[in-house]
């Protein structure tokens, strides 16, 4: 294994991104549900994203980052990202949320790589639409093939962690995959579920799997990554 590809909202920090920006906006509850909905993938996702985005129109930059800067670390988040750093692996954060609260949350984390949808602005408001190419279900698996490319490294060699529906894709594409306190959806997908709400249960896991022979027969339901 030569990467762990992280999950952002729910996963690397106790929060959804757009339920914190939707509180403050005053459509909290009605994006919240709809949050709700696409995780646990009873809407499509690329749909539930625009109709959720659309809600903030009007919210000030200025508003957005004093809420971000207030955004939750996951229990054991540090820890786990500096054992993966130990062990020698590189990081990586692969989200549907948005590089305003992504960026923060890689300078503080020390995450190597980070690929994030964004919040398109006009004066200094947001407008109500997303920009970024992970807008549909599967965007995630598309990214992992890229970024892994751009390191010179394949999907299979990739441990994916997360939580909700939009991580299917994603555990389908990398070599070993956890589902992170996730909906029950997800977990069909994992190689193992972690349901503690703490991070730090999930190193001696990466250690295990680090040494992982990536040539591994795939389980029945999983795309085997055409290079492996």
């Amino acid at each position: 294994m030569k990467m762990v590809v992280f999950d952002m909202d729910s996963t690397l920090i106790d929060a959804e991104t757009i339920d914190e920006l939707a509180a403050i906006a005053g459509v909290g509850d009605q994006v919240a549900e709809i949050t709700r909905q696409a995780m646990n993938g009873e809407l499509d996702y690329g749909e539930s994203l625009c109709k959720r985005v659309s809600l903030l129109k009007g919210l000030s930059i200025e508003s957005a980052n004093a809420v971000i800067k207030r955004l939750p670390l996951m229990p054991g988040a540090k820890e786990l990202v500096e054992s993966v750093k130990d062990i020698g692996l590189a990081t990586a954060m692969i989200t549907c949320g948005f590089m305003i609260s992504a960026r923060h949350i890689k300078d503080m984390l020390g995450i190597d790589h980070v690929i994030a949808n964004d919040l398109a602005t006009n004066g200094g408001v947001f407008t109500g639409e997303v920009t970024g190419n992970l807008t549909e279900a599967d965007s995630k698996a598309h990214a992992l093939e890229q970024l892994s490319s751009k390191c010179g490294i394949e999907p299979c060699e990739c441990i994916t962690i997360g939580d909700g529906a939009n991580d299917i894709y994603l555990f389908k594409e990398s070599g070993y995959s956890i589902a992170f306190h996730a909906k029950p959806i997800l977990k069909q997908y994992a190689d193992v579920a972690v349901d503690t709400k703490d991070l730090r249960a999930i190193i001696p896991i990466i250690r295990d799997v680090s040494q992982i022979d990536t040539g591994r027969t795939s389980r029945q339901n999983r795309r085997t990554p055409s290079k492996c």
